[in-house]
């Protein structure tokens, strides 16, 4: 069953990272569906968080998304390379979002090695932002996408992951946040080979 808006629309950004791993991540983009357990997250928690692209209240034309209700998808080009798929959460003008960093495969596993150019079905496969959004097919276009809708949603199949099986740690690549970068906002499965790096 696709997760109901209401679920992206509470204010615990954090809570609702953790509450993301176990979930589904599905995509059917050129009628390809494609899909797995979301086995890693990293929290934004917006105007106050120094690593958020919504820090400080900064609105551009790419972080308007961020300010739109919970529910849908935020998806930028990062290093003018790769797209990363982040969850908006919370209000409307509340920019939290959550980036949704690996996932083990588990449908449409022959799509993910063609659209990754891989030939053996491992971690690389789906672990890191980048490569996760590659083999889900998910690009810059596809920002905004109701997570209601059939082409990115996210479905709970009674996976739950207790607090006991959760590990946390700092963010990735967020250096340059002061304080804010040591804050422990990434969320992973405990003993899944499905992260993209060691916590």
């Amino acid at each position: 069953m696709k997760l109901a808006k209401e679920f992206y629309l509470r204010e615990d950004v954090l809570k609702i990272s953790k509450e993301l791993l176990g979930k589904f991540l599905f995509t059917n983009i050129n009628g390809k569906l494609t899909g797995g357990i979301i086995t890693e997250t990293e929290a934004y928690k917006g105007i106050e968080d120094k690593a958020s692209h919504a820090y400080g209240g900064k609105r551009t034309v790419r972080t308007e998304t961020f300010y739109k209700e919970g529910g849908i998808s935020y998806v930028y080009l990062c290093y003018g390379i790769h797209s990363l798929f982040n969850v908006v959460t919370n209000s409307q003008n509340i920019p939290h979002a959550i980036l949704i960093r690996a996932i083990e495969p588990v449908e449409g596993i022959d799509f993910m090695l063609v659209r990754r150019n891989k030939s053996t079905v491992s971690p690389v496969l789906t672990c890191g932002p980048g490569s996760m959004s590659q083999a889900l097919g998910i690009r810059q276009e596809y920002n905004q996408i109701s997570l209601q809708g059939d082409q990115i949603w996210i479905e709970d199949r009674g996976n739950t992951i207790k607090e006991k099986d959760i590990v946390k740690g700092p963010r990735i690549g967020v250096d340059y946040a002061e304080e804010y970068a040591a804050k422990p906002w990434r969320f992973g499965i405990k003993n899944s080979r499905w992260v993209s790096k060691r916590f």
